[in-house]
């Protein structure tokens, strides 16, 4: 009687032992698969942190970038400023502008300018700049030097009337330069402006 008590105590020691050890068998595979888990997320994780820092240093590489950019088209205003300052003092600087009349349907074609007889500019225009002088633009033609005092403006216009006949005028004119820049506007118009088509006025 003894002994059936004692091996029924030893075979419940022996099962629940065997259902331990088979608990635990099947636990550890758990733990390894929230470790491997555990794992890849670091590695996701750094690798998105990795990522980062790249994305970051393209954006701030275009930044640096698109500021030097700038700077350099500033720099570049700037040189061409005092270029021009050194290349036209304002005590010999003349400046000599180009406008159309105000509604003149004149196709500007070309202008030739002459100082005291020497060919100082001669441009031909196109028809996206025909149309911004159209619209009240103006144009600078020719910045140079001149020694103050009287000084002969020859102007030569080519273009075509709206009936499509050619249009040429020459028209002759007097400046005085004194110590300071000399700002002079050219008014081109079509005969229907009268005996004067080309005016001289001052800026």
């Amino acid at each position: 009687m003894k002994n059936r008590k004692y091996l029924s105590v030893v075979s419940a020691l022996v099962l629940a032992l065997s259902f331990g050890a088979l608990s635990g068998l099947h636990a550890a595979p758990l733990q390894g698969t929230k470790s491997t888990e555990r794992t890849d997320n670091k590695k996701t994780e750094q690798k998105s942190a990795a990522a980062t820092p790249d994305q970051r240093q393209m954006r701030d590489l275009d930044e640096q970038v698109q500021q030097t950019k700038s700077d350099v088209l500033s720099i570049a205003a700037e040189l061409n400023q005092l270029e021009e300052k050194l290349l036209y003092p304002s005590g010999t600087q003349v400046a000599i502008f180009v406008a159309l009349a105000k509604g003149d349907e004149l196709r500007l074609d070309a202008v030739r300018l002459q100082i005291d007889g020497q060919l100082v500019a001669h441009y031909i225009y196109s028809a996206k700049e025909l149309e911004a002088l159209r619209k009240g633009g103006v144009q600078r033609i020719y910045v140079g030097n001149v020694a103050t005092g009287d000084h002969k403006l020859n102007v030569l216009v080519d273009g075509k009337l709206k009936s499509g006949s050619d249009f040429n005028r020459t028209e002759h004119f007097t400046f005085r330069k004194e110590v300071k820049p000399k700002l002079v506007e050219l008014t081109v118009a079509g005969p229907d402006a009268g005996s004067t088509p080309i005016t001289l006025g001052e800026l």
